[in-house]
This record gives C-alpha cells, sequence and structure tokens, in this order.
C-alpha cells in the first residue's frame, strides 16, 4: 500500500504527458500538414520520434519544474498536492483541446502546481514562476513574431529572383527538416516537464534523493509524450495550419525555423519551461505579417491569446478544487 500513492501520481503523470502530446502535436507538424510537405501520418510519426529523442536533452527544464516552482510537504500530503495539480492541467488540456484551441500545456502544469500547493498552504516560489515562467512566457511570443517576421523578409530577399515554383518544391523538402528541428525542441521542453514533475512526487514520496533524473523517468515520459503525438490533435492542427493564416511551403519553413531556435535557447541556455504552442503560434503570426497585416486573422489570434491568460488561474483552479476534494476523504 506505501507504493499506491506514488503509483497514483505517476499515472497521473503519464495521463498529462498523453495529452500534452496529442495536444501539442499540432505545434511540431500543423505547418508542414498544411502546406502539404509531409502527409498527416508521416509528420506524426516524424514528429514522435523527434519528441523522443528530444526528451533526454531537457534535464534544466526539468530541474526548473521539479525544484524551482513549489515546495510540497513531504509525505502522503506532498503526493496529494502533486496528484491535484496534474488533474488540474488534465482537465484545461482536454477543454481547450475540445475547443481547438493551442493552449499552453507547460503553463496548465505550473498553474496546476501553483494552485494546489496554494490550497494545501505549501510553499510557491513565486521569484522563480516570475524568472522562469512568467518573463519567459511574455518575452517568448514578442520574440517569435519580430523574428518571425525578420526570417520570412531575409528569404523573399535571398529568393526574389527565383521561380515561385522551384521555390516553393525546395521550401517543401527544407520543412521536413525544420519540423523535425521543431518536434525535437517539444520533447525537449515538454516531456522533460512531465520528468520534472515525476522526480518531484518522487522526493515529497522518499523514493530518491538528489539531483539525479532517474533514466527510466526520462524514457517513460519519452515513450509517453511520443505516443500521445503520434494519436494526433487534429481539432488543435486545423486552428494552427489554417485557420490563423494560410501558409505556404516558405512561410512554415519560417515559422518552424524561429519556433525551434526559441524552444533550444530558452530550454538548453536557461532551463526555462516556456511554451511551444505560444512560441510557434506567434512565429506563425509573425512570418504570416509579412504578407500584410490583414492576411492574418487576427480574430483567431485573439481568441488563442484569451486562452494564453486564463491558463494559469484556469488549471489552478481546477488543481485547488480537486486539493480541497481530495482532503475531505484524507
Amino acid at each position: 500500500m506505501e507504493f499506491l500513492p506514488i503509483i497514483i501520481v505517476i499515472a497521473l503523470a503519464m495521463g498529462f504527458n498523453y495529452t500534452n502530446g496529442f495536444h501539442d502535436a499540432a505545434n511540431a507538424i500543423a505547418t508542414s500538414v498544411s502546406t502539404r510537405a509531409l502527409t498527416p501520418r508521416v509528420a506524426l510519426l516524424m514528429a514522435a520520434i523527434c519528441n523522443m529523442i528530444g526528451a533526454f536533452f531537457g534535464k534544466k527544464v526539468a530541474d526548473t519544474v521539479g525544484k524551482g516552482i513549489i515546495d510540497p510537504p513531504s509525505g502522503t500530503a506532498g503526493l496529494v498536492v502533486v496528484a491535484a495539480a496534474l488533474v488540474g492541467a488534465i482537465g484545461w488540456n482536454l477543454l481547450t483541446w475540445w475547443f481547438g484551441l493551442p493552449s499552453s500545456s507547460s503553463h496548465a502544469l505550473i498553474g496546476g502546481l501553483g494552485g494546489a500547493a496554494l490550497a494545501a498552504s505549501a510553499t510557491v516560489y513565486w521569484q522563480g514562476i516570475f524568472d522562469k515562467v512568467i518573463i519567459p512566457m511574455v518575452i517568448s511570443p514578442v520574440v517569435g513574431v519580430a523574428l518571425g517576421y525578420l526570417v520570412m523578409v531575409v528569404i523573399l530577399w535571398l529568393f526574389r529572383r527565383t521561380h515561385p515554383g522551384r521555390a516553393s518544391r525546395g521550401f517543401r523538402h527544407a520543412q521536413t527538416v525544420s519540423a523535425a528541428a521543431m518536434a525535437l525542441g517539444h520533447g525537449l521542453q515538454d516531456a522533460s516537464k512531465t520528468a520534472g514533475v515525476v522526480v518531484l512526487a518522487l522526493t515529497v514520496g522518499g523514493f530518491i534523493d538528489g539531483d539525479t533524473i532517474p533514466f527510466w523517468v526520462l524514457a517513460l515520459s519519452a515513450i509517453v509524450i511520443s505516443a500521445g503525438t503520434y494519436s494526433g490533435g487534429w481539432r488543435i492542427m486545423r486552428t494552427l495550419g489554417r485557420r490563423i493564416i494560410h501558409l505556404d511551403p516558405p512561410h512554415g519553413f519560417a515559422a518552424e525555423t524561429t519556433a525551434a531556435s526559441i524552444l533550444y535557447v530558452a530550454g538548453l541556455t536557461f532551463g526555462a519551461p516556456i511554451s511551444t504552442t505560444h512560441t510557434i503560434t506567434s512565429s506563425i503570426m509573425g512570418v504570416g505579417a509579412t504578407k500584410r497585416l490583414s492576411a492574418v486573422r487576427w480574430g483567431v489570434a485573439g481568441n488563442i491569446v484569451g486562452a494564453w491568460i486564463f491558463t494559469f488561474p484556469g488549471a489552478g483552479l481546477v488543481a485547488a478544487a480537486t486539493y480541497g476534494l481530495v482532503s475531505l476523504f484524507r
């Protein structure tokens, strides 16, 4: 029986990881599928494999989530906090997936951790959240829009004398590489966040002690997020691939390259758990704005930003309510 609580928490963590996979599959492949650079199933398989590989390079991100967000109590009480946080994150993922909104699974998880910790009167590292989450959350979309715009302007200038059909075919092939890079960055960021939560649960449960992330935690997180990715997230894929703006292969390549670069810099250099959803969406907006500002469907973009704003409190409230409900039966 002493292993039952930790088994339940790990199962919830993998449930969140799976929803993260299919919720965020669109982040890596929506542009490639919408431009017909890749077929949906080939794109999903490639994204699943790259997700799995990327998971093993995100130790800094895992450390941030596992140690830098909350300090739950030890023992069963701490495991209940982590479990409630995961329920909050899963609930928000499913809600936004149902409505086809590309919200952030990462911020749902962090919001869930914060909400559950507050409900349990546990310590929340507000400075860590501000430095590692809030600031990157604000900066990464701004950088995505600006850098996406600049990358696309450079591409348009470099290939200004190239026949449009020939350029389109070339960038359609190049998108295979840029989509793979994006999927690798998604694994580096999002699978590592789940691994960090599992390590947090193992630590408060007294099963491990130290800074090392067990290999089996990374492997399990990698496999589950890959399975979730391969199952697809078609509702959100339509939003990212078509509803914000209609992309052609050069624009798709620019958006994916921009987003992947931001993910690598944030994860490998700063250990910042930034949102792959925010990054690719803002990059698509920046790239699309080079056509003309009116080409971007800003109404759809506004709905997406609204989902971003409510992610933290939404997931936090569900997590807090879950903690309160479970506490009634303890």
